[in-house]
């Protein structure tokens, strides 16, 4: 479903995907399957977006931007693509920034650019994020710091025995131990 005021110029975009009014994507992006782009978004030409994401309105996809499969990306997330803007001067090409498969990116964190986000993991919201997070890594504030680790759905991990364990008892045994856990 696309709204009719909604415009897509692309026609790469899956077919079960639901683009909501005002959203703007331009020709060269590549748009999967199953997605919910919600109103007042906008994705450059070369965007690559996986299948099963949700992009949260007031959110912009900038050139040089892959978001893999089951990602979600929370309300007014912001992604960066040139740490030293100047009006008028644009950039050859654009560093890549990688959102791994089934992360989460809460409302308003600022990503910078060649960031990569690690599978599973979740950046809390309003944090900016300055360097890459490791899967399953859980981190917030300015600047972004790992205070912890979550599991498959989102759900932070605790440190039982030396062994950061979900809530269902599930064990992360290979996930470093050395983090304050009263952050969590």
């Amino acid at each position: 479903m696309i709204h009719a005021l909604a415009q897509v110029d692309t026609d790469q975009i899956g077919p079960n995907t639901q683009v909501w009014q005002f959203a703007v994507i331009l020709a060269g992006a590549h748009i999967g399957d199953h997605c919910n782009i919600n109103c007042h978004t906008f994705i450059e030409n070369d965007v690559v977006v996986g299948d099963d994401v949700t992009i949260k309105s007031g959110v912009y996809l900038w050139d040089g931007l892959r978001v893999s499969s089951k990602v979600f990306i929370g309300p007014n997330a912001t992604f960066v693509n040139d740490r030293f803007p100047r009006s008028k001067a644009h950039l050859q090409s654009f560093p890549q920034t990688i959102l791994e498969e089934g992360c989460s990116i809460g409302a308003g964190a600022v990503i910078l650019d060649g960031i990569r986000i690690g599978s599973r993991a979740l950046v809390g919201a309003g944090s900016v994020v300055t360097r890459d997070v490791p899967a399953n890594g859980l981190v917030r504030g300015n600047p972004a710091r790992l205070v912890g680790w979550v599991d498959e759905q989102g759900r932070p991990l605790r440190l039982v025995d030396d062994i950061w364990q979900s809530p269902d008892g599930q064990r992360f045994e290979d996930l470093p131990t050395n983090l304050d856990a009263s952050d969590l």
